[in-house]
């Protein structure tokens, strides 16, 4: 039984690395079609306080931390990431540069399908203020989006590897957002595939342990966001997405120039329809397993405790005979 389980997570955790590795599909969003997401967000805490307790001033100790993880479902769902990550690397970074409209075409269609995901758990935006959020998050992120790439043509400085891996694994907490797309959008996402395909070391030293301070910084505060201020949280994500689609404009230039496209241009809407289809599959699939998205915890009915009145006791004060 054990051995069957283990090949089951080792599915699962494929699963979420073959998504993770392409632009567009949140890791989260599969964590959650396969039926796991709770548990390695519950598992990701615990990793989180045995990091914590071994800095100064820790109150609890390493040991017991490491010991309430599941390791049964951990190792199988990393060690299924890993594989499914390195095989990723070793076939898109080619693809792209042969590609790279066509590519970037379906991406296009697969960050525009997750917008969804978002809009799915708000509904329609309520008031100026969640107008204002969306307005802004969408200008911030164009503008950011449209940056030169930093990396150029050579190894990409090793602090912006180091800030884009602490904010990419937060994609792992946020079903529809997606850790490469970020990468993406920094200018790294070729870059770390082909450090994995080429097991640079220094590069994926700096990339693990800036994915080990998001872990136990960012995470932290999104958790904490995502119980107290999910709504807010959500409508922000679906301007960022919205935003973020200017890095994925099929034609640009080398500095990210937004280019028209060319007279063949009509064929590139195949791909990012196909890109589209893939994550609405997704979707359909995540709500047929029965694990929808979260609601905000605001948006719950509130049910009205009665008040039960104390009733004497009608043999209070009588003697025994």
């Amino acid at each position: 039984m054990l051995s069957r389980m283990s090949g089951i997570n080792l599915a699962r955790g494929a699963a979420i690395g073959v998504v993770e590795a392409v632009p567009g599909v949140s890791g989260g969003t599969m964590a959650l079609v396969v039926g796991i997401y709770e548990r390695l967000i519950a598992q990701g805490g615990h990793l989180v306080g045995a990091a914590r307790a071994v800095l100064p001033g820790g109150r609890a100790r390493p040991r017991d931390e490491l010991r309430r993880l599941d390791w049964a479902l951990l190792v199988p769902v990393a060690a299924g990431m890993v594989l499914a990550v390195v095989v990723a690397s070793r076939v898109l970074p080619d693809l792209i540069e042969a590609h790279p409209v066509g590519s970037r075409a379906v991406f296009f269609g697969m960050v525009a399908a997750s917008v969804a995901v978002p809009l799915r758990i708000t509904g329609m935006l309520r008031g100026v203020r969640e107008w204002v959020l969306v307005v802004v998050a969408f200008a911030v992120t164009f503008v950011v989006s449209g940056l030169p790439p930093a990396a150029g043509e050579g190894r990409p400085p090793y602090w912006l590897v180091g800030i884009a891996a602490a904010i990419a694994i937060c994609a792992l907490v946020l079903p529809g957002f997606s850790g490469s797309f970020l990468l993406l959008v920094f200018g790294l996402y070729e870059p770390t595939l082909r450090a994995v395909a080429e097991f640079d070391l220094a590069y994926l030293a700096v990339f693990g342990l800036g994915a080990l301070i998001g872990l136990g910084s960012f995470v932290a505060l999104l958790q904490w966001l995502l119980e107290h201020h999910h709504r807010t949280l959500m409508v922000v994500v679906a301007g960022v997405l919205l935003g973020a689609l200017r890095a994925l404009w099929p034609w640009q230039d080398d500095v990210r120039g937004l280019l028209l496209p060319d007279p063949s241009g009509i064929v590139m809407v195949v791909p990012a329809l196909l890109g589209a289809a893939l994550v609405v599959g997704i979707m359909l699939l995540e709500r047929r397993l029965g694990t929808p998205a979260a609601a905000d915890p605001q948006d719950l009915p509130t049910v009205p405790i009665p008040r039960v009145r104390h009733q004497p006791d009608p043999y209070q004060g009588r003697r025994r005979k």
